[in-house]
């Protein structure tokens, strides 16, 4: 299956306000995130969290759902998640953790709790993960070049960024820009272009904006403690959902998009293997 192994595929977006007002499409991370936490489901949660320069995420613990939600919005630039999971842990005495990552990060995790040696303390520890889809990741040098020099703009003036129709999308207070994706190609993280997973496969619950009208997000749930948690949470009444099927551009989109970013991550990998480069898979 082109999506991955799934439990239920909705379209869906948080009721909350506040989540609506500062996250990137329907607010599903954050709801989900500070649905878990009030309801002790998990401890903690590791984001991506402001750093010291703008738009640049730094991994942090967020122990309340208003740390949860100070930290909500895509940030297209890497953010080591992973490397916190440990410091929550062992610092902050977590025992029930939540994190958010990207599909690379989701591999590294899983073959964490596979094969635990070094991390025990950690493997068994870890009761939501959330994944988002991603087509690629970008240097923050990148996205300097993207705003600074592309668009001739200051990137203390950006409030939100965010991909679709082909463009990258820049949003300052008062005006909006874009970029055609086309003048980002070759800016991305070396390993984004043999990467073959856009739905965070190995999640418990994948989200992101495709196939979902705007202000929506597409899930998947995938385990049974994904799909528990995130109908929980639909039963409280902090998301509301629709049918896949009655939404445009529904799950054609998404599958096209999974089946490229899966064929031309194969096919770069076999150009690296006959070079003589190794690569992971």
């Amino acid at each position: 299956m082109v999506l991955g192994t799934s439990k239920q595929i909705v379209s869906a977006r948080a009721t909350d306000k506040q989540i609506q007002a500062v996250s990137q499409d329907g607010g599903i991370v954050t709801g989900l995130l500070s649905f878990a936490l009030d309801e002790k489901i998990i401890e903690g949660a590791v984001v991506a969290g402001p750093g010291e320069e703008l738009w640049k995420p730094k991994p942090m613990v967020a122990m309340s759902a208003d740390e949860i939600i100070a930290a909500a919005g895509t940030k297209y630039t890497f953010s080591p998640n992973v490397m916190m999971l440990k410091k929550a842990v062992r610092q902050y005495g977590i025992e029930k953790l939540g994190t958010v990552a990207i599909p690379c990060q989701t591999m590294g995790i899983r073959k964490m709790q596979s094969y635990p040696f070094g991390v025990r303390f950690l493997a068994d520890k870890l009761k939501l993960l959330v994944g988002i889809y991603c087509m690629e990741n970008f240097p923050f040098a990148s996205l300097e070049t993207f705003i600074n020099e592309k668009l001739g703009l200051s990137t203390d003036l950006v409030e939100k960024m965010d991909i679709g129709k082909g463009k990258l999308w820049i949003y300052t207070q008062d005006e909006t820009f874009s970029l055609p994706l086309k003048e980002t190609h070759g800016y991305e993280q070396a390993g984004c272009n043999i990467c073959k997973d856009y739905v965070a496969e190995l999640a418990d619950v994948s989200t992101g904006s495709v196939g979902s009208p705007d202000g929506w997000s597409t899930v998947i749930t995938r385990t049974d403690d994904g799909d528990t948690i995130f109908q929980q949470a639909v039963d409280a009444g902090i998301f509301e959902i629709k049918d896949i099927d009655s939404v445009k551009p529904g799950l054609p989109l998404l599958e096209k998009l999974a089946k490229s970013k899966a064929d031309k991550g194969a096919k770069e990998s076999e150009r690296r293997r006959e070079l003589g480069l190794p690569v992971p898979w």
